[in-house]
């Protein structure tokens, strides 16, 4: 462990004396703000085209900002999503490259029993030598937070956020035990912090024969203290303490909204309950908490969640920092298509597909492409719109072109920097449009974005299913038209491309079959 810091240091060393050579802004460092939404569709904000949810602060930061049209998360699931986005590494080289809940460990989806015993919580740990996106602002004299869904490692490891680069962590060690919103405990730092609820174990659900119509049945899957809610009042804490400091700082809020269950403030349950009238419940039969109201809890979550966002942009400008702070807001993948929330009736895949089979968990455009928004009003111009293609795990590279700090040898990623700031005629798109995605569950699935050209195999685990599909998406982003047999070539190229990047994964777990002959190993069924 000596020698990781020991590099650390070493880093911090080389990257302080330089960096303000390399800078890529005019003015003081700015304040960075990740903010990282659960589950959120490309089509579930206003200013993405959705039209039933309310989100007025996150249109507004867009239309003071740039929005991204062409950006992808780096997994359609939580934890390599996370891994990728904190660390620059795609996930055919990436150690985390799909949910790992460790249960080797013993009943670790026994909710009351990691309660009481803190070794079942938490996911597979990642190494502790990962030069991660904090680590690398701490580097260059950032102080360093993070709220909300960690999901990297587990407590009493060397995987925790205060041991991976993050000054503060207020939120979820556990990606589990976040599936309730009202959970016994948060973590501050290393501490447990109980919030005085009694939850019921998540994926409870009404009894069978019970009457879906008697509300009085919802009201244990309420309790006092709405996580959200008391993560962002930690975060509001942190950036009072901030005020008038001399270094900047790098947040990061992971928000578990809008992943389900179904659990939102009464207060915008309401509201969306008077909009959309009644509506059938969901008694919790397929894995999620029971709800009398799917669609107005759903949209109440989202709503709720932009509401913060407004609070935070408020204090920020209050305490004189957000004419230069960077926020960014995107999603760790596509939308859900279980559990009580009607992802189609909201179109929250915007113009891609969400369904199974395309939302959550698939490598379709439904379940990796996400929004982004940029906002930096000292920097970043007003009303503008980006179509660069860029991934989550570009931002490594990124922060690193605009600050200075040097890349760790584990980046695979590459700065959009030019983008970023609107002035994206300035470099080579095609060398940023080569984008890998490597998913060992659901299936077992592999993407290769390579200019326009997307080459997808699927079902990698049975082969007598496995398919391949070659999609053209300047001309078919809804990947309707399947281009293999008129385009042979580009596939064989897209094929190299994996070939050249795909390292066999560390963890047995992660491996799938038959890619030591590249992705065109059978013919397309």
């Amino acid at each position: 462990m000596k020698k990781v810091w020991l590099w650390v240091a070493l880093t911090a060393f080389i990257t302080l004396s330089g960096c303000t050579e390399n800078k890529n802004f005019d003015g003081d460092p700015p304040n960075v703000i990740l903010i990282l939404a659960d589950d959120l569709g490309y089509g579930e904000l206003g200013a993405y085209g959705q039209e039933r949810i309310e989100t007025p602060n996150l249109d507004e930061l867009a239309a003071a900002g740039r929005k991204f049209s062409r950006f992808y998360t780096s997994s359609p699931v939580c934890a390599p999503a996370r891994y990728a986005l904190l660390t620059g590494q795609h996930t055919a080289q990436a150690f985390i490259r799909g949910n790992n809940e460790w249960a080797s460990r013993g009943p670790v989806w026994d909710y009351r029993a990691m309660v009481n015993d803190s070794t079942l919580e938490g996911q597979y740990p990642m190494p502790d030598t990962m030069m991660t996106l904090p680590r690398a602002f701490k580097s260059i004299g950032y102080r360093t937070a993070m709220f909300g869904k960690w999901g990297l490692g587990a407590p009493h490891t060397s995987s925790i956020p205060t041991k991976m680069g993050f000054d503060y962590f207020y939120g979820y060690n556990c990606q589990r035990i976040a599936h309730t919103l009202y959970p016994v405990h948060m973590y501050e730092n290393e501490r447990r912090v109980l919030l005085g609820n009694d939850t019921l174990p998540p994926h409870t659900a009404l009894a069978k024969g019970a009457d879906s119509t008697d509300l009085s049945l919802y009201a244990p899957f309420q309790d006092s203290v709405y996580a959200p809610t008391a993560t962002f009042a930690a975060l509001q804490s942190f950036l009072r303490k901030q005020e008038g400091a001399d270094e900047p700082f790098f947040m990061y809020w992971a928000t578990p909204i809008p992943h389900l269950p179904l659990q939102a403030p009464q207060r915008w349950i309401d509201y969306y309950r008077e909009k959309f009238g009644p509506e059938e419940p969901y008694p919790g039969r397929s894995g999620y908490f029971p709800t009398p109201y799917t669609r107005a809890t759903y949209a109440a979550m989202i709503t709720y969640l932009d509401e913060m966002v407004g609070a935070l942009v408020e204090q920020l400008k209050e305490a004189g920092e957000y004419e230069n702070t960077l926020i960014l807001f995107t999603s760790d993948n596509g939308p859900t298509f279980t559990g009580g929330a009607d992802t189609q009736h909201f179109k929250s895949g915007g113009p891609f597909r969400s369904d199974r089979g395309y939302g959550k968990g698939f490598v379709r455009e439904g379940g990796i492409r996400v929004p982004l928004i940029a906002s930096w009003p000292a920097q970043i111009p007003a009303g503008s719109q980006s179509h660069t293609v860029a991934v989550q795990y570009d931002l490594m590279a990124t922060f690193s072109d605009l600050l200075g700090y040097d890349l760790p040898p584990t980046n695979l990623g590459h700065s959009f920097l030019p983008a970023l700031l609107g002035t994206e005629m300035e470099y080579d798109q095609s060398v940023q449009e080569d984008k890998i995605w490597y998913f060992p569950e659901y299936g077992g699935q592999v993407a290769i974005r390579q200019g326009p050209w997307k080459l997808i195999r699927d079902n990698i685990r049975n082969p007598d299913r496995s398919a391949l599909y070659l999609y053209n998406m300047e001309t078919d982003s809804l990947e309707e038209a399947n281009l293999l047999l008129e385009e042979p070539d580009i596939a064989r190229r897209a094929d190299s491309l994996f070939q050249a990047l795909y390292q066999p994964p560390s963890t047995k777990r992660f491996m799938l079959p038959n890619l030591e002959d590249g992705l065109i190993w059978a013919e397309n069924k």
